[in-house]
């Protein structure tokens, strides 16, 4: 029988144990919905010193002798970990109070606390302030609501009297989408494992199954990429998702053999110039120019088609001098009205206002002045190097630039600045901090799940001149970037594709607003 080949053998036995597989994971996923985890796990319950109670001598000096109530002392180290496969934002705590965490020592009484986490994870000692939540009381300690993404950990050493070790140790609190549980590791930080042991095998059994076929399909023949174009494009456009496509494009000549991609970002309002440039100058169909831009095309330019890429989310940035956490609307257009000339005029430091702003062809420029400035500009320009006024009767110092880049690099450097930028490329920067607005932070998970109405953020529009043939570079490129293995990559980089079931919703939003 001819079927009756190796090639066919192993496409059948990997489509028979694709669907057993299938129904046990939605057996799993009806039996396990909740992806968002906070796991715990004491690390240590020891007595300080001898032990007394295990009928041992008890020495000790200094302040186990001398401070009253410490002669039972011990110490306790809780791990706090996120074990989920979700990044956990600090509006999903449910719990009603400030903090979001409570941990109970049964019998015992909370002398001291302090908070240590890995060199990588020490951006989170910033939530363990009292203005979050964090303290204590008696037999509770209460803890701030915490941002974790997946493996993300903190350990909390806790000092307490009056009672022995072994007592109950329990940590609670409300987790939308979610379970906060006890987890548990062979060595005190081994990373509990994800997946089961079933999982794992039936991860590797098709692993097995589906490298066999496809061995099998490459040795007999080898199929040129679906959906691949060769020849030039050049993608011009927007400097704060220039990240993206830059990965992106990177990938799509990896994928496609005789692809050639030029990425050439220079701002959004320069890139659609650009594009119009190009579209006038062949008269005659579209050119292979693709053009990124933060927000809608502007008004007049009707020839231009376009595809929405993804929601982007931008923050207000200032210099880790300025130890404010939050500005309001109101405080935020008076600042680039030129209103407010120093810090301490708002409840921070007292050091001078250095606005840095984008040049007239950002988009990130325009989205703050549409969504945030309420359709109002900011003051001119008064300064080239960002440090002196070359305006004496300026109130305050403002300087453009050309790129999400040099903002932040300026702001960072410059004691007393504020920018504005892509959130992703914020939050890897060092020396200054994002902002909330009116209490909203920039989450993207927040405004993907509905639950912030946090105003700095935008679609992410890729516009062509015209509607390029369906076999064209640019045509494949853009569906590679909106519907293929770009998705992936925009994740990555903290934006939401528009094409996921919440990003089409959303977008369709964001586009109406």
């Amino acid at each position: 029988m001819d079927w009756l080949n190796a090639e066919n053998i192993v496409a059948v036995g990997t489509a028979f144990v694709g669907i057993v597989a299938s129904g046990v994971m939605v057996w799993f996923e009806r039996r396990t919905p909740r992806r968002k985890r906070v796991g715990y796990r004491v690390q240590m319950d020891n007595p300080v010193g001898d032990d007394v109670r295990s009928g041992r001598p008890n020495r000790r000096l200094g302040l186990f002798d001398e401070a009253p109530g410490m002669s039972d002392a011990t110490l306790v180290l809780l791990r706090i970990e996120n074990d989920g496969s979700q990044g956990i934002a600090r509006d999903d705590y449910t719990g009603p109070e400030l903090h979001g965490l409570t941990a109970v020592f049964t019998d015992r009484t909370i002398r001291g606390v302090s908070v240590t986490q890995p060199t990588e994870f020490g951006h989170l000692m910033d939530h363990f302030i009292a203005e979050r939540g964090f303290g204590y009381d008696g037999d509770t300690l209460r803890i701030p609501r915490v941002p974790l993404n997946p493996r993300d950990h903190f350990k909390l050493l806790v000092l307490l009297s009056g009672g022995d070790v072994g007592r109950g140790i329990r940590l609670y609190g409300g987790l939308r989408d979610g379970e906060v549980h006890p987890n548990r590791s062979a060595t005190p930080d081994d990373t509990p494992p994800l997946f089961s042991r079933a999982s794992r095998l039936i991860s590797i059994l098709l692993t097995v199954c589906v490298v066999t076929l496809a061995a099998i399909v490459v040795v007999r023949d080898d199929p040129p990429p679906i959906g691949c174009a060769r020849g030039t494009l050049t993608v011009t456009g927007s400097t704060a998702f220039a990240p993206v496509i830059r990965e992106v494009a990177a990938k799509y000549e990896r994928d496609c053999e005789g692809a050639h991609l030029t990425v050439d970002p220079h701002g959004s309002t320069a890139g659609i110039r650009e594009l119009v440039a190009a579209g006038a100058a062949k008269k005659k169909g579209s050119p292979p120019v693709v053009a990124l831009s933060d927000g809608p095309k502007p008004a007049g330019v009707d020839e231009l088609s376009e595809n929405r890429v993804a929601v982007s989310v931008f923050a207000l940035v200032v210099h880790d001098g300025v130890t404010l956490k939050n500005l309001s609307t109101a405080d935020v257009r008076r600042l680039y009205r030129g209103e407010i000339a120093n810090w301490d005029e708002v409840g921070g430091p007292h050091v001078p206002v250095t606005l840095v702003s984008r040049d007239a062809n950002s988009g990130t420029r325009q989205v703050f002045q549409r969504r945030v400035l309420g359709g109002r500009g900011e003051i001119a320009n008064s300064s080239v190097d960002c440090l002196h006024k070359d305006d004496p009767t300026a109130p305050i110092v403002r300087c453009e630039l050309d790129s999400t880049d040099q903002v932040l690099s300026t702001v960072a450097a410059t004691p007393g600045a504020i920018g504005y930028s892509e959130l992703n490329l914020a939050d890897d920067a060092k020396g200054l901090h994002p902002v909330d607005l009116d209490g909203e932070a920039p989450s993207v998970d927040a405004i993907e799940h509905g639950t912030s109405a946090y105003p700095y953020r935008e679609i992410e529009y890729a516009y062509t001149y015209g509607r390029p043939p369906a076999d064209s570079l640019a045509s494949s490129f853009l569906t590679y970037l909106t519907r293929g293995n770009g998705q992936d990559v925009i994740r990555t980089h903290g934006h939401l594709p528009c094409w996921t079931s919440e990003g089409l919703r959303l977008c369709a939003d964001e586009a109406r607003s």
